[in-house]
């Protein structure tokens, strides 16, 4: 199948000027991992605490290059037949059936022909890895969250990343006439293997700054005046210095701040914090520690700075 060319970005800048039309703010080290594997066509590893963004880019990068994403969203179990290929069973039984009737029986039948018939490409239900090989322009592949699929699709996954193809048996390899653009997400709960990692170029996606969080939140959370932006912020970076089960990431900051606005909050108070904490904690243990004395410290710390003002 011939593809369509996508437009490439000749420049770092361009990759960064391109993603934040898309309301997607990357510093330049991302921006510049992004951009060389378009370039050099290898896939992406990114890695990084969730909520940090890492699905969010493959979304943006798809709707700027104006390219199909494919996403194959990793869990315990997944196999090929949910995310390459499997051959259309139901289909299969009525060619057999239809066959036996048009030769009152086994008898007549020519195996061979029905065999090839059954096991042709009509036959063969694509999944978003064969997709990504199969599509007249190509796509963004996302594999989301690698790390919660079983070890044994790492190795599956090596001749889609290495060859840009699939060998299926019954019926030989699919080659793709031109790579898809792949990112590989992992919020790191298990290593993944290396042979893996070494076909890809490698960034970890770190919290963004106080005022690339910033940014972020203004274009996100519209709503919220500048003031409520710049005090959740600030309180969600210093959230995120306790030890905390899990800090919220860049999705909670933007959630919260939604939240806040829906509750007609104006600043930020002990009240206003504690009430919602649910929309920017998800496990019972780190609320309990926020309500324990956590909140009025960092509250504290904010009005000390001026960033807060009045009494809390």
């Amino acid at each position: 199948m011939n593809r369509t060319e996508v437009a490439l970005p000749a420049t770092v800048d361009e990759v960064i000027a391109g993603l934040a039309q898309r309301n997607y703010l990357c510093d330049r080290r991302l921006a510049t991992a992004l951009f060389l594997s378009l370039k050099l066509q290898r896939p992406l590893f990114l890695e990084g605490e969730p909520g940090v963004g890492k699905t969010e880019l493959a979304k943006a990068l798809s709707d700027w290059l104006g390219s199909p994403l494919l996403r194959v969203q990793c869990y315990e179990g997944l196999d090929i037949a949910q995310t390459a290929y499997e051959w259309n069973v139901a289909r299969q039984m009525i060619e057999i059936r239809l066959a036996e009737a048009g030769h009152g029986g086994n008898r007549g039948i020519d195996h061979d022909a029905l065999v090839a018939s059954l096991y042709s490409r009509e036959m063969l239900i694509e999944r978003p890895l064969l997709q990504a090989l199969t599509q007249a322009r190509s796509p963004v592949l996302l594999i989301d969250e690698l790390d919660r699929a079983d070890e044994p699709f790492d190795a599956f996954l090596l001749e889609v990343l290495a060859e840009n193809q699939i060998t299926v048996p019954e019926l030989g390899t699919i080659k793709a006439s031109a790579p898809p653009f792949v990112l590989i997400t992992s919020n790191r709960t298990r290593e993944i293997h290396d042979a893996l990692k070494r076909r890809c170029l490698y960034h970890w996606v770190d919290f963004p700054d106080v005022d690339r969080e910033l940014d972020i939140v203004r274009r996100k959370a519209p709503g919220a005046s500048e003031r409520l932006s710049r005090q959740v912020v600030e309180f969600v970076h210093r959230m995120r210095t306790l030890d905390l089960f899990k800090a919220p990431g860049v999705a909670e900051t933007i959630d919260w701040t939604n939240a806040l606005v829906a509750l007609n909050t104006i600043r930020l108070d002990p009240a206003s914090v504690q009430d919602t904490l649910g929309v920017l904690l998800k496990y019972q243990d780190d609320i309990v520690r926020m309500q324990g004395g956590d909140t009025a410290k960092l509250l504290n710390e904010l009005q000390a700075r001026g960033i807060l003002d009045g009494p809390n």
